[in-house]
Parts: structure tokens; sequence; C-alpha cells
């Protein structure tokens, strides 16, 4: 009997020296580096570098990533005028979608080893661009650009804001960055390895990463973690309200459980901490943040044994919405931070693997039938 892989859990599809993960006592490398020495002691754009070259920078390389970015923030008026005609009620990601299929239209870039890295860094600097004013354009706020600065996250968040950042804000911004960079092959980075196999252009490998991510299966589970702490409301409410929606069953503990990680995500770990000190100075997050804590403690205590524990989405909306992004934008943000992990794959995939991805079906359908012309039916 043939085997059916549904799902293709565990089937390998390639190579990768970007990421490793052991689910099973929750680590997770870049190229080798532990996630929390990196969120620690370094920062995006040096990660930019890691990712797409393999090693970490110097000082004369890490420059010149900083400089491709601030040179390439600008994007089509095209990119600008379509974000701002759509209605403000628009999905996030359907919008971040249209725009990258303009781009791709516009600049349709072909493979090429001596290029690729650069129009990568390039495609990076657009998308702070795009999600910054896909928020501004939900919000109701005229377009504006990212200002070159020494800091990616920086300029993001003061693109997105018409306000001054601090530094909390901005190394919170440049952990998530981070944190949400890449993890191997889930649903969306695949999608997009089919199109780059095609030698489909770097930006319509991001539409099709995006049109993955946009499912509820695959992106949204930050938001509706949060939507649960929302619900509850007040931390002395927690116990009830996991008694008649997680133990009687009507509802599932959303930010729990992952098809890798059997014990608490490491990514997880760096977000509370991240919310935690967000919290310092704002007391609705520090409410957000103790329902989240005790909601923690309660489905460790129901779901541990069976190897379920929080996973990055569990902290992560808050320490979103703490630094000043609604609901409807986490899954936005979610993709700011995994288009380099995209993308890496896809040069990857392209320069030492290539080969058309082209699985195939086992046909379970009826046996030869004769046709009966249309009057005879």
């Amino acid at each position: 009997m043939v085997e059916i892989s549904r799902g293709l859990e565990d089937v390998l599809i390639k190579t990768t020296s970007l990421t490793f993960i052991d689910g099973h006592h929750g680590v997770l490398r870049y190229r080798g580096y532990d996630i929390n020495d990196l969120v620690e002691h370094s920062s995006y754009e040096e990660l930019i570098y890691l990712m797409l070259y393999g090693e970490l920078p110097n000082r004369k390389q890490l420059n010149e990533v900083k400089a491709k970015l601030n040179e390439n923030y600008e994007v089509p008026e095209q990119v600008i005028n379509a974000i701002y005609s759509l209605p403000r009620n628009c999905d996030a990601i359907g919008i971040m979608e249209s725009a990258f299929g303009i781009m791709a239209s516009v600049y349709n870039p072909k493979w090429d080893k001596e290029k690729d890295r650069d129009n990568a860094i390039q495609i990076i600097a657009k998308t702070a661009t795009v999600v910054a004013n896909v928020f501004r354009a939900k919000e109701g706020l005229k377009p504006k650009m990212p200002s070159p600065s020494q800091s990616y996250a920086k300029s993001f968040l003061e693109a997105s804001f018409d306000r001054k950042v601090g530094e909390k804000e901005i190394k919170a911004m440049d952990a998530a960055l981070i944190l949400y960079t890449d993890h191997e092959v889930p649903a969306s980075t695949t999608a997009g390895l089919v199109a780059s196999s095609t030698f489909s252009d770097m930006y319509s490998c991001i539409v099709a990463a995006l049109a993955a991510l946009k499912g509820p299966l695959h992106g949204g589970a930050a938001e509706e973690a949060f939507k649960q702490f929302v619900e509850i409301g007040s931390p002395d409410k927690v116990d009830e309200w996991f008694k008649i929606n997680i133990v009687e069953g009507r509802k599932r503990l959303m930010g729990f459980g992952h098809r890798v990680y059997k014990t608490y995500d490491p990514r997880a770990k760096i977000f509370k901490k991240l919310a935690q000190q967000l919290s310092q100075e704002n007391p609705e997050i520090k409410k957000y943040l103790e329902i989240a804590e005790r909601l923690e403690k309660l489905g460790i205590e129901t779901f541990g044994s069976k190897g379920i524990y929080p996973n990055t989405d569990f902290y992560s909306g808050i320490v979103f919405n703490g630094l000043g992004f609604p609901i409807y934008m986490y899954t936005a943000l979610f993709a700011l931070s995994r288009t380099l992990g995209w993308l890496a794959h896809f040069i990857e995939y392209v320069e030492e693997q290539h080969r058309l991805i082209r699985p195939r079906a086992l046909y379970v359908g009826p046996e030869y039938k004769h046709y009966v012309p249309v009057d005879k039916r």
C-alpha cells in the first residue's frame, strides 16, 4: 500500500545550514548561534549578514549592510498608491500581497549569484516601508518613509508612528525581528520555496509565502493568543475563564503547543522577558502580562505532561501591543521579521540545491468512462 504523508509531516525537502531546532530540549540556533546569544548581544543587521552570507559580519561588513538598508527604503509610487487605495478594513497581509505583487512587476529581478544577496537586502528594506504604511493607511495616517539610521528597528518604528521611540522599544523590536526571522520550513517558507524552484523572482516568492501565512492555520496565532487575554480582561478572572473554556473543552488554549517543540519554546521565554520590560512603564501591558503568566501556569499544569507548552506567539502579542501596534498588525509584523528567513531559504535552495518542486498525487478516482455526448445524457 502506498503511504501518503498528509501535511508532509517529517518529510525532508531540502538541506539547510540556516536554522537548527531541537524540539525536545528547546534549542534554536541560526547558523550555529544560539537564539539567546543573538538577542542578547547581536542586532538584526548582524543577523541579516549572518543569514545571507554565513558568518557574523566584521565592522566594515556590518556598516555596508546598514548602508544598503538605508539606501533602499524607497518603494515605487504605485505601491504606496495601492496601499492607500484599498479600504482600511482590508487584511494587513492581503495588502502586503498586493504591494509585493506590484514590486514583482516593477523590479522582476532575475536570479544571479552576484546580485541575489544585494537584492535580498533591498527587499528587506522595502518590507519595512510596506509594513509601516500598511499600518498607517489602516490608521488613517499619511504615508511616511523610513528615515536612514543605525537601526532598522528604529527606522521602521519611527516610520510607523508620528513620535520618537525609546531605546527600550527599539531593543524590543530588534529582538522580535531576530526571534521571528526563521524556523526551518513551515508552510509559508515551503510555499515560497515551491515558487523559487520555478525560478520565479524573489518578490513573487514572497507573495507565495505571504499567501500561505495569511491562512489562519499558520499566521494569526499571536493575534488569537492576545485576543484571549483581552477576553479574560483581568488577572482575577483567569481561573474561571480557564475552567469554563479550556477544561470544559469549549476553546483551544491559543499560544500553546507546537508541531516541533515538545517543551518550552525558547523564543517564548525571550518574548516573556521583553513583555516584562515593557510592562514596567505601562499599566495596561502589566495587566495583560499578569493574565498571561497566570494562564501559562494553568496551561502547563494541565498540558505540560503531554509536551504542550507556550510557543513563541503566547507572549509576542503583548510585546507588539506594548510597542503601540493593534492586534490586526501582529501577523504583518511576523512577516516583516520572517522576510529575511524566507529570502535566505530561497537563495540557499536556488543556488545550492535547485530542482523544480513537483510532487505527485495518488489517483483514487473512477476507472475509464465512456464519453456520452451531451444530448444523450
